[in-house]
């Protein structure tokens, strides 16, 4: 037999389950009531009293593309950014990653348990800043105060929102010399000259760029000038390239198709493609890379399932420079594979360490090439946009 322990635990159960049942069988009367009196369908509101809905209180933060500290036209929303929220005694509430349209949301409410701001008082918001980057507005820490408001949606109100938090990443250039040649690399900032550092036959370089640096150019018999973009950047191996003056075609993959996602089909852009679509940068829920990556447009194209892609023509052409990206924070660090051949010679190969926060500008400017194969060592998405050729 049960324990009357055990007997009295159900009679409690069975009469709080009853209590909930014609709690909830009374509001719901109420409710039709209120439904059925046309005196209610447009009423003004009246007390006024919170309700017992939620808000999101937002942290906004963005990719300041022109580095200026300031949330401009250029700029644009960053996607998995971790912002923790602390309250006034500097105790641990929350952490939230921003979604596609660079907003890390924690729930408000006076009367929500659940929620995670429910009192007024002095709350701070920290911008979890991702190693090798920059706050921009030096504003990665903002406290709000946030104060009782009976008539508001929620009881509560922020003096202020937290105002928007830019990162810039650090600008690296790098790339490789071939043997037996040797050249000089000069960074320039607005015509002028900011630096200028001799690269040695054979040696890999790396190069911290300054923040007003807008163009690289390289003289000594591998000539070539490159206009910077906001992201690091990589020229590869080296080899002569693409004359200047030669016109070249942005392919941006906006044009492929208007719709969230459509395979690249062949004749796109007068080249053939394997295994590559093309998708709307929030086409898809929780990619961060998908979003970081898409530096023009709406639209981005990514190796299909992670399985190695291609593109080219019998023609040759030249490839000028790409924008790569891996898909996910989850693969933060894959390693791409760009293989780039002329008919059957392989010409270039290179290794590009990726993120899912920035792209890597990818400039080899190699003069001719029918096949270009792109790859990553461990099977995730590659995103790429303004694929660049000389056609």
């Amino acid at each position: 037999m049960p324990s009357l322990t055990v007997v009295i635990s159900s009679i409690v159960l069975a009469a709080v389950a009853l209590l909930a049942f014609l709690v909830w069988q009374a509001r719901e009367r109420r409710r039709t009531r209120r439904q059925a009196d046309p005196a209610h369908d447009y009423a003004v509101r009246s007390p006024w009293r919170a309700t017992a809905g939620k808000l999101n209180f937002s942290s906004y933060v963005y990719m300041d593309v022109d580095g200026d500290g300031t949330y401009g036209l250029a700029d644009r929303p960053m996607a998995g950014i971790m912002v923790r929220l602390y309250d006034e005694r500097g105790g641990f509430l929350a952490a939230a990653r921003t979604n596609p349209a660079g907003f890390a949301n924690f729930p408000m409410s006076s009367r929500r348990r659940r929620a995670r701001i429910r009192a007024p008082g002095i709350y701070r918001f920290s911008v979890s800043v991702p190693p090798g980057w920059r706050a921009s507005g030096a504003n990665a820490d903002q406290s709000i105060r946030l104060l009782d408001a009976p008539g508001s949606v929620v009881g509560l109100v922020g003096e202020d929102l937290p105002k928007p938090v830019g990162l810039a990443p650090d600008r690296i250039l790098s790339g490789r010399m071939p043997g037996a040649v040797e050249a000089t690399l000069s960074v320039m900032g607005k015509g002028q000259l900011l630096e200028s550092r001799p690269l040695g036959a054979g040696a890999a370089f790396r190069i911290p760029l300054a923040v007003e640096a807008d163009t690289v150019v390289v003289s000594g018999g591998l000539d070539r000038q490159l206009a910077l973009s906001a992201y690091p950047t990589d020229l590869g191996l080296l080899t002569p390239a693409i004359a200047a003056g030669t016109a070249l075609s942005t392919i941006g993959f906006d044009d492929v198709t208007t719709r969230g996602l459509r395979k690249v089909p062949t004749g796109h852009a007068g080249l053939s493609w394997r295994n590559i679509n093309a998708m709307a940068g929030d086409h898809t829920k929780n990619s961060e890379g998908y979003v970081n990556g898409n530096v023009s447009g709406d639209h981005i194209a990514y190796t299909s399932s992670g399985h190695p892609a291609e593109f080219g023509r019998q023609q040759p052409f030249g490839l000028h420079s790409m924008m790569l990206t891996a898909a996910w924070l989850a693969s933060e660090g894959e390693t791409a594979l760009i293989e780039s051949w002329l008919g059957d010679v392989l010409v270039a190969s290179e290794e590009i360490t990726l993120s899912a926060l920035t792209p890597c500008h990818y400039a080899p400017m190699l003069k001719a090439v029918t096949r270009v194969r792109l790859s990553t060592k461990h099977h995730w998405q590659l995103v790429v946009d303004d694929l660049v050729l000389a056609l």
